[in-house]
């Protein structure tokens, strides 16, 4: 049991001025009018847009903003020439056959519980346009060199799963962090609800869990004031509310109670502000994870889902972190894989322990791979690899993913899959598949028509053994 599962009396933020008036609060302070906007839209679909009613299931997923190179990580080639296979060897896992980098030594001894797909594939070479195709599932509308987010983009996973299936317990769909992808004037399309509406927009968590500073202060009471005291308040509310019955028919009017109402559950809930305060894991089990970014945003991760959060997204790094055009091997080396290796172990560890493994996907990949072919940057000293689309790496595990295989196959230079490809919109109707949700449900865009939520086809293959 850690320590957020204990019970505790809870000081969250809000004065008496903020209580009257959270219906206007963003709560996180990024952007995020889903926190407290009414969800009667949704509320309103109907019955054959709901999909399925399988009880829904989580997803961690785990984001290598920039695109990892698949040759230098869990798709190795140590018989190619050497422009290819480049400076790492490979190390057996527990699985007989199976090996990957020598800089992931954790997660070679836990291939048991994962299974890899070598052949995931699509054709969008560019970072925004390909992040967005993996993050939703969807290909970018209009898509082109660079195209930002907007509202007609494609929903992300948590989006979808809010208009589908609308929360009233303080329980956000979907939560984001430690960064949002952002560089410049470019923000990264995919992080968000798109022609859904901001209204089921994720939640943003835009600071760093290893901080010693870190907390989400709107998520807290003023010092003095608890939970109980805050219920008593409320009851004054009410009657405050009752009586001005006469304005209940005025629109705006309705639907400010009705924010305030979602915006207090969050508060009085107290299940997802003790998941953000970290500080009260134990230490040992936060020096497990890792005392570094990487390491401390899985566990934040772990602790949302144990809170009921369904999708969590965590970022490993800031926007194009593993985007090693130059550099390559020092920058795995040194600064990316063995954080990575350290915090996706321990959370793979902790979820099995606790079982909530079996109803948690995680699943962990970048936008796209790496060139087979070792290059040098115009004006770098150090080789790194290009963009690669045709071919790239997933690791899944969890709600039901049989652990220890490897699917899919690339050729001898991991330039294409040799088997079945899967492309981001397969991963896409995976993940709504196991969320409960049909993927060939039909949702309605900016302009009112039709579209159809996702076109790909659930990957059987992780959960049958098969190996294609």
């Amino acid at each position: 049991m850690t320590s957020s599962s204990l019970g505790h009396r809870h000081t969250i933020g809000i004065s008496r001025r903020e209580l009257l008036q959270v219906g206007y609060s963003a709560l996180l302070g990024v952007g995020i009018p889903s926190l407290l906007a009414q969800r009667a839209e949704s509320a309103g679909t109907s019955r054959s847009e709901r999909g399925t009613s399988r009880k829904p299931k989580s997803v961690i997923l785990i984001f290598l903003t920039g695109a990892p190179s698949h040759l230098d990580t869990f798709d190795m080639k140590p018989d190619a020439p050497p422009e290819v296979r480049g400076e790492f060897q490979s190390i057996a896992t527990k699985v007989p056959g199976f090996r990957i980098c020598e800089q992931l030594p954790r997660l070679a001894a836990r291939a048991d519980r994962y299974a890899l797909v070598r052949s995931l594939a699509h054709r969008q070479y560019n970072h925004l346009v390909a992040t967005h195709h993996v993050l939703t599932g969807h290909p970018q509308p209009g898509a082109f060199f660079d195209k930002v987010a907007s509202r007609d983009d494609w929903p992300c996973y948590a989006s979808t799963l809010d208009h589908l299936r609308p929360r009233r317990d303080g329980i956000p769909s979907g939560v984001n962090l430690p960064t949002f992808l952002v560089e410049g004037s470019l923000t990264w399309p995919g992080q968000h609800a798109g022609f859904l509406g901001p209204r089921h927009d994720p939640w943003q968590i835009t600071r760093d869990p290893n901080a010693s500073d870190f907390r989400v202060d709107s998520m807290r009471l003023a010092p003095g004031i608890e939970v109980a005291r805050l219920n008593d308040r409320l009851a004054l509310l009410e009657q405050v509310n009752r009586q001005q019955q006469q304005l209940a028919n005025v629109g705006a009017t309705r639907r400010l109670s009705e924010q305030q109402q979602l915006a207090l559950s969050v508060l009085t809930s107290g299940k997802i502000a003790r998941a953000f305060e970290i500080d009260s894991e134990p230490a040992a089990a936060r020096d497990r994870y890792g005392r570094h970014a990487f390491g401390q945003s899985l566990l934040l991760a772990r602790r949302l889902v144990e809170a009921g959060v369904p999708v969590v997204q965590a970022n490993m790094g800031r926007v194009q972190n593993w985007d090693t055009h130059s550099n390559n091997f020092p920058k795995l080396k040194d600064r990316l894989l063995p954080p990575l290796d350290q915090g996706v172990a321990a959370l793979l560890d902790d979820l099995a322990a606790t079982g909530l493994l079996d109803e948690t996907l995680v699943m962990m990949l970048g936008e796209f791979g790496r060139a087979p072919k070792i290059s040098t940057q115009p004006g770098a000293k150090i080789p790194g690899r290009d963009h690669w689309a045709p071919c790239f790496f997933g690791l899944f595990a969890g709600a039901g993913v049989r652990g220890g295989q490897v699917i899919g196959r690339s050729d001898r230079i991991g330039a294409y899959a040799v088997t079945t490809p899967y492309s981001p919109d397969d991963i896409g109707a995976t993940v709504y598949h196991l969320l409960g949700v049909n993927p060939a449900v039909e949702v309605r865009d900016r302009l009112g028509r039709p579209v159809q939520l996702c076109r790909g086809e659930v990957m059987q293959c992780l959960f049958s053994g098969a190996t294609d």
